[in-house]
């Protein structure tokens, strides 16, 4: 039999039921959680670095990103509504095992090297401020972050990460104080247009793995069914509600794309600075021509949106970890009660703080990071697309036409850019 939902859930997100209304910020799910996670160290550090070098000429990337976005969580969301379980655990019921094997080694590769990223990035922004070890700096982030995920129960934790999610405003108020030649933007928004190089495929890849990140659409899942013990719950409405959910989530994270691609275009590639080799130097870059106020909220948004970023990337770690090994898993259960959970979170976090001592430049491996994203999302989209379209799985909820266009074709186009790449002069 079905278990019915508690009065305590309801406030949670399973229970959206409407999008619009009074306390819209205690109702949201996962997506607007979803959709600033995505802006994090790695997605700032790509986006400063296509505006520094390319200027306006590669901004028609936003909008056109923006779709397939919003179809692959809406999919992700759609399959664990529906379901009641996460995705790997859903590729377990119905794939062949090497397809199961290979999502977690993908998911947990990126997202390893993504956190060893984003620590290297926030620790660099810690020295702007505080005089400090670059590597101890890593280790106090990464340790501050770990205890947090692992200590406090995710409905108290969901509310954390919530108003992290304010600090992507940084980035938009630095848009508003900066310098912009608005006809310049007009023309980068509406002309497709790139130079037939490596480098700027390379940039292509960077940029669609930032903002189609996998670990995006495990973390999508697995907080949509966190509440582990409960039945799936869907309905018309609330199919409506979390759509809305996750478009306001994936609009606000490619507007802050847009938003530090403008920025840095006006600021630093108007006048001459092209190479980025660090967050840090990034900021300190619009400090001449946006003013400290601007290069202040700027370092703060790295160090808020990787409070926010870092454990999403080692929850759904874990999430895709423990759902293809059949153990407890969820944020809401004590550490004695989801042990291997809670282990892999910890493992990963080690990972990523070891590979920091290979002495990577921070910026290098923000790019690095969204690279790797860029070559494992279209593998994956196509194993999620192939599941949204089974109706044994989803019965009536099967995705509808625009879904699997929309997912189908950004698959094939992401996964044609590392193609071309191998041809490009």
């Amino acid at each position: 039999m079905k278990k019915k939902r508690s009065p305590k859930n309801d406030s949670h997100h399973p229970i959206r039921k409407q999008i619009m209304g009074t306390g819209y910020f205690k109702r949201i799910g996962p997506g607007i959680v979803t959709g600033a996670a995505d802006d994090d160290p790695s997605g700032i550090g790509t986006y400063s670095q296509t505006g520094a070098a390319s200027g306006y000429r590669l901004l028609w990337a936003a909008p056109i990103l923006l779709p397939f976005a919003f179809a692959i969580q809406e999919t992700c969301a759609r399959i664990a509504l529906v379901t009641g379980e996460g995705l790997v655990r859903v590729i377990k019921r119905r794939l062949p095992s090497s397809v199961l094997y290979l999502t977690v080694f993908l998911v947990a590769l990126a997202n390893t090297v993504n956190i060893a990223a984003d620590l290297s990035s926030m620790a660099a922004v810690v020295r702007m401020f505080v005089e400090v070890p670059q590597l101890v700096a890593v280790f106090v982030i990464a340790l501050i972050v770990a205890l947090a995920e692992i200590l406090i129960p995710y409905h108290q934790y969901a509310r954390v990460l919530r108003w992290l999610c304010l600090s992507l405003v940084s980035y938009v108020a630095v848009l508003v104080v900066a310098k912009i030649n608005w006809n310049e933007v007009g023309t980068g928004l509406r002309t497709v247009s790139f130079h037939w190089t490596r480098i700027d495929i390379a940039t292509l890849i960077a940029l669609a793995g930032t903002t189609i990140s996998p670990y995006l659409f495990f973390w999508q899942a697995a907080e949509e069914v966190e509440e582990s013990g409960l039945a799936p719950d869907i309905s018309r409405s609330h199919l409506q509600a979390m759509r809305g959910d996750v478009l306001a989530g994936m609009f606000s994270g490619v507007f802050v794309m847009f938003a530090i691609m403008t920025t840095t275009a006006a600021t630093l590639h108007s006048n001459a600075i092209t190479d980025i080799t660090s967050p840090e130097q990034a900021a300190l870059a619009l400090k001449p021509f946006a003013g400290n106020f601007a290069s202040g909220l700027f370092a703060l948004g790295i160090l808020g949106t990787g409070l926010l970023a870092v454990p999403v990337l080692a929850g759904s770690t874990a999430y895709a970890v423990s759902e293809a090994m059949g153990w407890k898993e969820s944020l809401e259960r004590k550490p004695s009660q989801a042990k291997q959970f809670y282990a892999t979170i910890a493992v990963s976090m080690l990972i990523a703080i070891a590979l920091n001592f290979l002495g990577i430049n921070p910026m290098r491996s923000l790019v690095v990071a969204a690279l790797l994203n860029g070559i494992t999302a279209p593998i994956l989209m196509m194993i999620i697309w192939w599941l949204a379209r089974d109706k044994r799985l989803l019965g009536e909820w099967a995705s509808p036409w625009w879904s699997n266009l929309l997912v189908g074709l950004g698959a094939i186009l992401m996964a044609s850019l590392p193609i071309l790449w191998l041809f490009a002069p």
